[in-house]
């Protein structure tokens, strides 16, 4: 068995307390310490998942030498300033999606981690579906011959946070969290396509956001909701391979189809899970039993726990049993398509990832 690694948990709130409880089922894992300014919360949490310390100031929590790595689970503007400090004080760190408010932010982060020769990791529980561990399997042997084409896709009826019903405000506001249902859901379905396709590099993005459906007019005053409800985009990616993008938290309609990867030889729905191809003359649709695959492949290949979930990969990489996939530089990438899709709207037509990079400014919250 690899040593234990002791984390620190900064944020106690509905995502820290979520990834509290992911790390109960990580053999390795042990949470020492958490950090909230919330004092009489940090405290009930600490007090409910057995966790021995408990502080007010996050910096405090890394000052101790045990803890190897950090869990950065605040709202999106605070992951820059934190993760930042966490880094130079030595952590390796793990952070909530969207990697950072704003594509600057984010690239800073990414240039810490590497000058510091420190692990940063972006919680994208996508990466490690059964769906997405399958459409990996059948790309890599070359089952869909040249990609050319994919769609990222991710669908709500009437799921806002706070005016639809659950969680809070800081949700939709600009000032805690820069983004809506880009930023809150698409950051998941885009960096899953971006890592089948090999995190391509971006050279345009065009899109639009939107926020029409109709909200409580209490929860709306209340609420300050000033984010998108529905994002829209058209990625133009290196060698010729292009991307569409729909995200919605709420829109009058039914549903829409899963994201999918279109090939030569082949193509891919991820949800519900699909592989059509052709022999000679016919048309084949295979479905595909995804947990005996699990199953399988969780008995048969070295390591396989690492790549359970976000968490369990993320615990491997820090005992050295597995090479950490590059969440980080996929997070960037897709911070760069999220913001280009905002520029595009502000500015009313396509823009260059160049352009992105330049008008892109800080939304980073002082701690």
């Amino acid at each position: 068995m690899a040593d234990p690694i002791k984390l620190g948990i900064i944020g106690v709130g509905q995502i820290g307390i979520h990834h509290i409880k992911r790390y109960q089922d990580v053999p390795g894992a042990e949470i020492v310490a958490v950090a909230d300014i919330n004092e009489a919360e940090a405290q009930r949490v600490a007090s409910e998942y057995a966790i021995p310390h408990v502080y007010t100031d996050f910096r405090a929590l890394l000052h101790r030498d045990d803890i190897v790595a950090v869990d950065v689970a605040l709202h999106n503007n605070l992951h820059m300033p934190v993760t930042v400090e966490a880094l130079q004080a030595g952590k390796h760190v793990y952070c909530e999606k969207p990697m950072a408010g704003a594509y600057v932010d984010a690239e800073t982060m990414l240039n810490t981690a590497r000058a510091l020769d420190r692990k940063l990791s972006i919680q994208f529980f996508s990466l490690f579906t059964n769906e997405t561990k399958a459409a990996k399997a059948l790309i890599e042997n070359g089952k869909l011959g040249h990609i050319y084409h994919a769609r990222s896709t991710g669908f709500r009826r009437r799921g806002r946070p706070y005016v639809d019903g659950y969680g809070t405000q800081f949700f939709v506001q600009k000032a805690h969290a820069s983004g809506g249902a880009l930023y809150d859901m698409g950051v998941y379905h885009v960096a899953q396509i971006l890592y089948l396709l090999g995190n391509p590099a971006v050279t345009t993005i065009s899109g639009n956001v939107y926020q029409e459906t109709a909200l409580d007019p209490e929860r709306a005053q209340i609420s300050g909701y000033n984010v998108e409800e529905l994002g829209v985009g058209y990625v133009r990616l290196e060698n010729g391979v292009s991307l569409d993008i729909i995200e919605s938290w709420a829109i009058h309609m039914n549903g829409f189809e899963g994201s999918s990867i279109a090939g030569s030889e082949g193509g891919i729905r991820l949800e519900p899970f699909g592989y059509y191809h052709s022999v000679g003359d016919m048309v084949l649709n295979s479905t595909v039993d995804l947990d005996d695959f699990a199953w399988r492949t969780d008995q048969l290949r070295a390591n396989a726990d690492a790549y359970r979930s976000a968490q369990h990969h993320w615990i491997a990489a820090l005992q050295g049993r597995v090479d950490l996939i590059p969440t980080d530089e996929i997070a960037l990438n897709t911070m760069l398509i999220m913001e280009g899709i905002y520029l595009s709207h502000e500015m009313g037509c396509e823009v260059t990832a160049e352009e992105v990079k330049v008008e892109s400014r800080s939304t980073a919250v002082k701690v």
